[in-house]
């Protein structure tokens, strides 16, 4: 049983570090700050949450805390990255627009329209 758990956590373990480090192609490829902050916060919630999983197969003692710190980082991750992401457009930091439209702004502009 515990050589099944060791193949797993290494399993888990190389699938985390491939993730980030597609997630640190991804950074230096996007075009903006937005597409550069998804890549960031996708390959680095996937990525740090199987490495951190797979640590914790590897140790057993440590499984449960590694359990707590995967819930907070699938909860807290994808939510700073959408208060950057917010708080970037309210500062008025352009997105590279390839076709022109800016979904976003055409969002806010209806809402306001209603009020």
């Amino acid at each position: 049983m515990e050589t099944i758990l060791n193949y797993l956590g290494y399993f888990f373990v190389s699938i985390g570090a491939v993730f980030l480090v597609l997630g640190a192609f991804g950074i230096l490829r996007m075009p903006d700050f937005y597409t550069r902050i998804q890549a960031g916060t996708k390959s680095s919630t996937l990525g740090a949450m199987s490495f951190i999983f797979g640590v914790g197969l590897l140790e057993p003692a440590w499984f449960i805390k590694t359990l707590v710190i995967v819930v907070f980082i699938a909860i807290s991750n994808p939510i700073s990255s959408h208060a950057l992401a917010r708080g970037a457009y309210k500062s008025h930091h352009q997105p590279y627009l390839k076709d022109g439209v800016d979904a976003y702004k055409e969002v806010e502009n209806q809402k306001e329209v209603k009020l």
